[in-house]
């Protein structure tokens, strides 16, 4: 007994450490904490001022964006420094002077930019000793800072860049460059946009701080807790039934949380204990856990910050990330229900019991289906109701919205006010009995109304992220002040007083909450900086393009088995936004260019979305994935263990990069809507088979050779075009010299395949394939000038004689004196979806083996 205290003290404490690496493991009392406290919540009602239109309605506090980014730099240094002790043997409970120093020098630094900005802006180029006396300082005590709060990986690495750029006429032949002086490494990585207040900085500053405040907010509203029960009150009764509350749970989590960590330890202590108690050992309670809340990193709208990088790097907004990152992450999630339930399965094991009355499964589905209807209803009402108030009321449309919004919000406080309100359980009590469905539900439905005006102002008014975070925050607020007085007035027994006050005590825990969750993440994005900016100045990124593409022997796959390989070991010590930003800037243009010479258009999104999914990977990953060993710290499981297991649930997540790269309809890119939900379906159907083949388990355990089928059977359904293309190409060759004769004869919207031939930015010949759209014209010659290309013939060859300046073809890549190499144009066939039938046949084909085999093994045992 007390061997097994000793054990949970010990669990107790290795949880605290990992769930300090995102907030600073100080805990501090008296003056200290008030200053921690106060410049945590000052830093949060910065952002927020900075993102509302305030400023720009008083005219004052307007900030330019590399302003603000020296101002959020400066809160994240400084709070670094009190919150993070350098050691492990340094104090806890208090900051050491020295600490302190640090803490207002490395402040200073980063403030630089803002106190000197007139200045610094009359001299762009031209440092003078003193700037490079605060950007040598600067760099030193980010990099400080950064081993301390994330450890020293990320610090090793950006050393090696910073050594990189100065060291480089010293550099074995295949690395060496120019070198960059002192003088322009300080001026471009400190006191330009280029480095460390560059983009990533830029979309924390911008976009992430809020979301992450969102997020913490609705946590200390209660909402967290509100997932968890909705999700153990639907779903705890079935077999394994914790575990998929456990995913579901991590999924809604995972909406507002920007941490795999956190998501960890805030659902699994909870849902790893009630995993144990219905038959789950501690590896696989933990790997459970950690796979779910991981993925939660993949689930839009914050994707661990990724998300918003992604509009910055891609090009692209915010809106089209969410839409090409939502289908695989949702696929993603419903694959681990099945995975659980296949475990349940193949363990015999039952749920917990259920305190709902019992409903045959008519009435399950017919109220189901009613509720969805219901909400669709809800949902065309709001959008075409709005779209038709808003030019009848003009300007007055927001604050119409708004009042209809309080009276919703005032009527679902009042219906969850009937219920009793929700308890936060203790993990470690038993429990035996789920709580109901229906007041479970009904009790917390005005947490939702921010998430729909987040979605709202993203999807429908299309303002900006952090605009459209600002004003949930706002509603946010106003809940977390209001919900318990109207409540308890609803009630009949409430102290006004009390409850506001308690309201006010919630959100300034939230804002502080929130500050302290983007201590680490500001820290990365800056570090990060220096990486970026380091291959900007010396050309690294390109050195280090041609040393992949050699190693892969110019092999697409290959090339991105590499690339994965270097997400995952650069994830191990790097933070998922940190890592994401290093892979993407130097291999992101790679896979891009590699594709394009092998013949394959890959989109930007998708590689980008590729690399994302793999840094997330090592949050899974043994031997580091820190998200196994925070949940081992629950379970009392083996981390390693629970690590291997973990990464085997994951191979759904590994998968699909693979197959949205070489079919991106995945993405929905180019798709209809109806195309979409199609490909959902079956995309949906080809995951389930292969967590089916990977478990070795679907009706019954599988035999090696239908372990192989179902593993044929999901990846033709994932990717028939593979299998059609064997059997008919969709292509076919042209003369290059026909080039305009083939615009003409194919039809308007399709593409033909068009191999160049020509010189790099180095002057080296290169090869790449462009897919060029055929645009509005009754012939080719009119469709090629409507394109902006002109060709010419000399010497039997086909050459680029000029492409119109901003014209589509000087946007596909076309320049003067390119050779057209080759020309292929699409034919007709068969759709390559004509290719899921004998897919589905092998399918049935297994189903029935197994079938038969569970049929006799049933009557043996009879």
């Amino acid at each position: 007994m007390a061997e097994d205290k000793q054990n949970s003290s010990t669990s107790s404490i290795d949880l605290d450490e990992l769930v300090s690496s995102d907030t600073g493991s100080r805990t501090l009392t008296g003056l200290p904490n008030k200053i921690l406290l106060g410049t945590a919540a000052a830093w949060s009602l910065f952002q927020l001022w900075i993102a509302s239109p305030l400023p720009y309605i008083v005219g004052f506090g307007v900030f330019s964006a590399t302003e603000t980014r020296s101002i959020h730099l400066t809160f994240a240094l400084f709070l670094a420094y009190l919150a993070y002790p350098a050691f492990k043997r340094s104090p806890r409970d208090r900051v050491p002077l020295t600490d302190w120093a640090l803490a207002a020098v490395a402040a200073f630094t980063a403030a630089y930019i803002y106190i000197f900005y007139d200045q610094l802006a009359q001299r762009p180029g031209a440092p003078i000793l003193q700037d490079v006396v605060v950007a040598v300082l600067g760099l030193i005590l980010l990099l400080e800072a950064t081993r301390r709060a994330l450890g020293p990986p990320l610090m090793i690495v950006a050393m090696v860049f910073l050594v990189y750029s100065l060291a480089g006429p010293y550099m074995p032949a295949m690395l060496d460059h120019q070198g960059v002086s002192l003088y322009g490494l300080a001026n471009h990585q400190w006191l330009t946009t280029q480095g460390v207040f560059g983009i990533a900085l830029g979309v924390s500053t911008s976009f992430v701080f809020l979301f992450v405040l969102f997020g913490a907010l609705l946590d200390k509203a209660g909402a967290g807790n509100y997932f968890i029960k909705v999700a153990f009150s639907l779903l705890g009764h079935y077999r394994g039934g914790p575990a998929k509350a456990a995913v579901v749970a991590s999924g809604m989590t995972g909406l507002i949380s920007g941490s795999s960590i956190a998501n960890t330890v805030t659902t699994g202590t909870f849902t790893i204990p009630m995993m144990k108690r219905v038959g789950f050992s501690a590896e696989k309670a933990g790997a459970v856990e950690v796979a779910s809340s991981v993925n939660g990193q993949i689930m839009p709208p914050v994707m661990g910050a990724a998300a918003f990088l992604m509009v910055e790097y891609v090009g692209i907004s915010y809106v089209e990330v969410i839409k090409h990152a939502f289908l695989p992450a949702l696929i993603s999630y419903i694959a681990l229900i099945y995975i659980v339930h296949l475990e349940a399965l193949k363990a015999g094991m039952q749920g917990l019991q259920s305190s709902n009355p019992p409903k045959p499964w008519l009435r399950k589905i017919i109220g189901f289906l009613t509720g969805l209807l219901l909400l669709m209803a809800l949902s065309f009402a709001v959008y075409y109701g709005l779209g038709w108030l808003k030019p009848v009321l003009g300007e007055a449309t927001p604050w119409v919205a708004a009042v209809v919004l309080s009276i919703v919000y005032v009527g679902l406080l009042k219906v969850g006010s009937r219920y009793p309100e929700l308890k936060v359980d203790n993990p470690n009590d038993d429990i035996t009995h789920l709580p109901q469905t229906k007041p479970t539900v009904m009790v917390g439905l005005h947490y939702i109304l921010p998430v729909i005006v987040l979605v709202w102002c993203l999807m429908v008014e299309r303002l900006s992220p952090g605009l459209s975070a600002f004003w949930a925050t706002v509603l946010m607020i106003v809940i977390m002040i209001t919900q318990r007085p109207l409540t308890a007035i609803f009630r009949g027994q409430s102290d006004m007083g009390e409850d506001i006050k308690r309201g006010f005590v919630d959100l300034w825990d939230g804002l502080i909450a929130g500050a302290r969750n983007m201590i680490g993440i500001g820290i990365a994005t800056a570090a990060a900086g220096i990486i970026v900016g380091a291959v900007s100045q010396t050309g690294v990124g390109l050195v280090l393009a041609d040393l992949v593409e050699t190693l892969s022997m110019g092999n697409l796959l290959l090339m991105l088995l590499l690339t994965a390989v270097l997400s995952l070991i650069l994830g191990m010590g790097l933070p998922t936004t940190a890592n994401y930003i290093v892979v993407s800037a130097l291999l992101a243009p790679v896979v891009v260019s590699l594709g394009q010479q092998n013949g394959l258009i890959v989109p930007l999104i998708a590689v980008h979305l590729f690399v994302f999914y793999f840094g997330i990977m090592a949050d899974v990953t043994p031997p580091v994935g820190l998200a196994s060993f925070a949940a081992a710290a629950v379970s009392g499981g083996d981390p390693i263990r629970t690590g291997f297991q973990a990464f085997y649930y994951s191979l759904r997540t590994a998968a699909l990069p693979f197959l949205f790269i070489f079919n991106t309809e995945l993405l929905l890119i180019n798709v209809s809507p109806l195309q979409g939900v199609v490909i959902f379906i079956v995309a949906t159907v080809a995951m389930l088979i292969f967590a089916a083949a990977t478990q070795g388990f679907m009706i019954t355990r599988n035999r090696w050779y239908e372990s192989l089928l179902l593993l044929v059977v999901a990846f033709t359904l994932f990717r028939p075009g593979f299998w059609m293309d064997m059997i008919h190409d969709p292509y076919r060759d042209i003369p290059p010299q026909n080039f305009e004769q083939a615009m003409g004869d194919v039809d308007k919207g399709s593409n033909l395949r068009v191999r160049i031939d020509g010189l790099d930015a180095y002057g080296n010949p290169t090869s790449f394939v462009i897919l060029v759209p055929v645009p509005e014209g009754e012939t080719g010659a009119e469709r090629m000038e409507n394109l902006g290309l002109e060709l010419m013939q000399e010497d039997g060859r086909t050459l680029v004689d000029m492409t119109t300046f901003g014209s589509q073809a000087e946007e596909l890549g076309f320049e003067f004196d390119q050779e057209i190499a080759s020309v292929r144009a699409p034919v007709e066939r068969w759709d390559k979806e004509w290719m899921w039938i004998p897919g589905l046949a092998l399918f049935a084909l297994v189903v029935l083996l197994q079938r038969r085999r569970r049929r006799t093994a049933s009557t043996a045992t009879a």
